[in-house]
């Protein structure tokens, strides 16, 4: 055995890497790591990328702001607010915008980038639900996503609310008002959060170390478990391998991954960049500092939290009633039962699909959407419903420019908060009925060539043709589940339970169109066959 010993920089470097962690089992396993190129599975990557940036320009933010509720009065650059009283908070990010060499700049950019992580994270678990990624053995790491959602919310609620300007001050007050509405324990939960009556002396600098020190630490533990998940589950695929007849499903993460996702991070960065500098967000000097007297129409939160405030808004005001004397505020805290609701649902779904079809299998490749109808239904229907109340967020806005009135608006977002889902989830499903069944004519009759022949007797046809193998594949290679009847335990007996499961499933996948079998591609190639070979006789082929 060799004992000779590297004598360059960069081999010493690599021997004490080697000796003391292993880094050449580290590079191969990861480095060989394979990640799908196909490009809904950058969405991921955007939210990483966007989370860094974030904390980066975040880490600059901290140097400079001053988590603190004394009040002063203004004596900055900006003219219009000179001698107005203030909080330090709203002073110290005044002066971030106005009297820091690139504050501004940053400011925007952290602002811009955390809407970008909230919108691709929440894309990126659309892709996931959609394509059916969630299943076994997936679930857990479905589970991380949604905790990753709401950290992502958490963290962009706790930042917007620290400049303690007119627009924050309002959405704490919301806040303090849903707690307040809690019965038994909400006055308590309140006095507990804001250190005292609303607003409270300190409740900036406790948003402050939630917003730089815990909920960011929780987002990297989460992201870590996320990667970590993906790399002992490996990636999903679409089917048709890639959909190229080279069988390529993906790159190694080196050399070839590491340099393409390098170049990408910049782009990201770039492109944050650029939005920062040509377009203002959240100019809480034309806001001012908060102030519960002005009535400010107009304003509205960042739209990850929007649906909330539109719930808040459409709910009726006669949501409200005693019991035993207790004051029972469903006009205000039921937005807590609505968003409780959602994200109930999204932790327990992988697991209600799979209780429904009795499906215990590992799933490696992904769905078409199409060919999961009523996942694909349910999903937009949530869409709608979601999308309903964030517009009523601004129904104020909306009803100023289309010159309506405020209360026809508010009627027409709760006539849709109903019907609207339902409608999506009607329309949705007989698309995705649709589209299977054109896919199974396409398999099963080859591609529309829009070249028409004539034969001699006069009729008129048009020339199919074959699908090359893989696209067939990717029209006839996937599971169409069909609903499962209700069946006895081990003791011979159906439960009430599996009654109730078994007419879900028939509710769930009683619609459905089957693959193509072998057997009828078969046949339908025989017969296309001889037609051609008609075809080509008569017309003297």
């Amino acid at each position: 055995m060799s004992t000779t010993q590297p004598t360059t920089t960069i081999g010493k470097a690599a021997n004490f890497a080697e000796t003391r962690v292993g880094a050449s089992v580290l590079v191969r396993e990861f480095g060989r790591k394979i990640f799908p190129s196909h490009w809904s599975f950058m969405l991921g990557e955007v939210a990483l990328y966007s989370f860094v940036i974030v904390i980066l320009s975040g880490t600059f933010l901290t140097f400079f702001f001053t988590p603190a509720m004394g009040e002063m009065h203004y004596q900055g650059p900006w003219a219009p607010l000179r001698g107005v009283e203030i909080s330090e908070a709203y002073n110290s990010t005044l002066a971030i915008s106005f009297e820091i060499r690139g504050g501004l700049f940053i400011r925007q950019m952290h602002h811009w980038g955390a809407l970008l992580f909230v919108a691709a994270l929440s894309i990126h678990m659309l892709r996931v639900f959609f394509t059916g990624a969630f299943r076994r053995p997936r679930e857990l790491n479905w589970i991380v996503g949604v905790l990753l959602v709401i950290m992502g919310m958490a963290a962009g609620f706790t930042g917007y609310s620290l400049p303690d300007d007119l627009l924050s001050g309002n959405g704490l007050r919301i806040i303090d008002g849903i707690v307040k509405s809690l019965p038994l324990v909400g006055t308590y939960l309140s006095f507990f959060i804001f250190g005292g009556e609303f607003p409270g002396t300190d409740i900036v600098a406790r948003l402050y170390s939630l917003h730089i020190m815990i909920v960011p630490a929780l987002l990297i533990a989460l992201i870590g478990i996320h990667l970590v998940f993906v790399v002992v589950h490996k990636h999903t695929q679409y089917p048709g391998a890639g959909n190229t007849e080279k069988n390529v499903v993906g790159e190694p993460v080196l050399p070839t991954f590491a340099a393409k996702g390098g170049g990408f991070f910049f782009l990201i960065f770039g492109l944050v960049s650029l939005i920062s500098a040509l377009f203002t967000i959240n100019p809480i000097w034309n806001y001012g500092p908060y102030d519960p007297s002005p009535v400010s129409a107009g304003t509205q939160p960042d739209w990850y939290i929007g649906w909330a405030d539109g719930f808040l808004r459409i709910v009726p005001g006669w949501l409200e009633f005693y019991i035993a004397g207790w004051p029972i505020s469903l006009n205000i805290n039921s937005a807590v039962v609505v968003m409780g609701g959602v994200f109930g649902a999204m932790f327990i779904y992988p697991f209600f699909e799979s209780w429904l079809l009795k499906d215990k299998r590992e799933h490696h490749i992904l769905d078409r959407p199409r060919n999961n109808p009523t996942r694909t239904a349910i999903g937009v229907a949530g869409i709608i419903f979601y999308c309903n109340m964030w517009a009523a967020a601004s129904g104020d806005i909306v009803a100023v420019f289309f010159q309506m009135s405020l209360n026809d608006m508010i009627y027409i977002f709760r006539i849709l908060f109903f019907v609207g889902p339902i409608i999506g989830y009607i329309i949705t499903k007989r698309m995705c009925i649709g589209l299977q069944r054109k896919d199974r004519e396409i398999a099963l009759h080859g591609r529309e060539t829009a070249n028409i022949i004539r034969l001699p007797h006069g009729e008129f046809l048009e020339r199919h043709e074959a699908l090359p193998p893989h696209k067939l594949w990717k029209l006839t290679a996937f599971e169409s589940p069909s609903h499962t009847p209700a069946e006895p335990n081990a003791d011979g007996k159906i439960t009430g339970l599996e009654k109730f499961r078994a007419k879900l499933s028939k509710f769930f996948f009683e619609d459905r169109v089957s693959p193509v079998t072998k057997r009828e591609l078969d046949a339908s190639h025989h017969d296309h066959d001889s037609v051609e070979s008609n075809t080509h006789n008569q017309i003297g082929y």
